[in-house]
């Protein structure tokens, strides 16, 4: 049985090339297949039927398949077509027409047609090319994008940003630049992007100019929703009811409705120290909480459900709710007080030892002279004023020795004066 379906799956194969002749009707190629530049990051394909072939009742549509940059398949009734895609690399594309009669489809030739790369020195191109959108209070949008410079750019290239979106072009006039003096950011406070829109295309271009080199421009495609910075949420207010912690906030700016954001809310017990993050599709929330801890608050937002989900929001400002209670708070106070206490000493201690404050409060006692002779002195007492009387002995004789040589002296002087 398989053999036999088989062979009538390779039969029907082999008679539908044959199938024109079969109705009479040749199938020919489009004609005039032509790729045009229309915009940044946008070709024109535009084809003609070809005049050769007939038009009876037959329904005719044509066959497009594009190459690169990114490969995609599709057909039309159509003798043009609009895709857009980055072009630095070139874009190429072939078409062939479709014939359907009875219930029968018969397809021509390929055409094939291309765009050749854009030119440049390799590596001169931006790299890390990002961009990231907000919506203001005024309901516009503004744009931030930031680049690298290509690893064999000259020091002195240029880079210039470029942004389409839809049919209108800008470039940017505000430029930040590195530490070697080159662009690498870009930032349109106001931009012709709509909020309101879903899932569109912004064309970010970035060209660039040296002495040097030949600056290759760079090209890369954004949906705006996926590169939408939320705003944070609005509003937040948290309270206490009972054993419950209630809190309520306001969407982010945005045209979308409440329904289209997620949130996550941080909770963090500062008793404690858990946390907990929640995923919350409304924006109220209910949650028992221990109400003897203290805890601090903040919630984000992004996209959900309406649209491509963008970069989450910033943090909103901390909020803090209850406040810690203590199990035992007299002896806490008690040992706070000894603490204290016991430090105050210790410190006026140093202080008083720092500067000799000890020495200038209490100088030391002088000990008072003895006026009465100790009837029972030590023994030290004794040696030493033995050894004084024989200081005072000595002394005296030698000073009885020393006058009578003086005497002697002069009593000889005279009488040899007097003989």
């Amino acid at each position: 049985m398989m053999s036999v379906f088989l062979i009538l799956l390779w039969t029907m194969n082999l008679v539908q090339p044959n199938v024109p002749q079969a109705v009479g009707v040749q199938v020919f190629p489009p004609v005039n297949f032509t790729l045009t530049v229309s915009a940044l990051a946008q070709v024109l394909l535009h084809w003609r039927p070809n005049p050769n072939q007939e038009q009876r009742n037959y329904t005719i549509r044509y066959d497009v398949k594009i190459l690169s940059p990114v490969p995609e398949e599709y057909d039309t009734k159509k003798t043009h077509s609009i895709r857009t895609a980055p072009l630095h690399n070139g874009f190429s594309a072939h078409i062939r027409t479709l014939l359907f009669h009875n219930n029968l489809q018969v397809r021509s030739d390929w055409v094939k047609e291309e765009l050749l790369p854009l030119p440049g020195a390799p590596e001169t191109s931006v790299t890390n090319l990002s961009c990231v959108t907000r919506i203001t209070v005024s309901g516009t949008v503004s744009l931030h994008c930031t680049w690298l410079p290509g690893q064999g750019a000259p020091e002195d290239t240029k880079y210039f940003l470029f942004y389409r979106y839809e049919t209108y072009t800008e470039e940017c006039q505000d430029y930040i630049k590195d530490k070697r003096n080159r662009n690498s950011e870009c930032r349109f406070s106001v931009t012709h992007i709509d909020p309101e829109e879903v899932d569109n295309l912004i064309v970010i271009h970035v060209n660039g100019s040296s002495k040097y080199a030949v600056i290759k421009p760079f090209q890369q495609l954004f949906n705006q929703n996926a590169i939408e910075k939320v705003n944070v949420p609005r509003n937040v207010t948290v309270f206490l009811e009972q054993n419950d912690l209630l809190a309520t906030w306001e969407k982010p700016i945005s045209p979308f409705p409440e329904e289209c954001f997620e949130y996550e809310f941080y909770l963090f017990n500062l008793k404690s120290g858990n946390k907990q993050i929640l995923k919350i599709s409304s924006n109220n929330f209910r949650l028992r909480i221990d109400v003897t801890s203290r805890y601090s608050i903040h919630i984000r937002a992004n996209h959900h459900i309406c649209c491509t989900r963008g970069f989450w929001s910033d943090w909103s400002e901390i909020i803090y709710v209850g406040q810690n209670k203590l199990e035992n708070p007299v002896g806490w106070i008690f040992t706070v007080l000894c603490v204290s206490t016991c430090c105050i000493f210790l410190l006026v201690a140093i202080i008083c030892k720092i500067n000799h404050i000890w020495s200038k409060l209490f100088p030391p006692i002088p000990a008072p002279s003895n006026k009465f002779r100790d009837p029972f002195p030590n023994d030290y007492e004794l040696k030493a004023v033995f050894a004084f009387q024989r200081a005072r002995t000595f002394t005296s004789e030698t000073e009885t020795e020393f006058g009578s040589f003086t005497e002697d002296l002069y009593c000889s002087t005279l009488d040899d004066s007097v003989f």
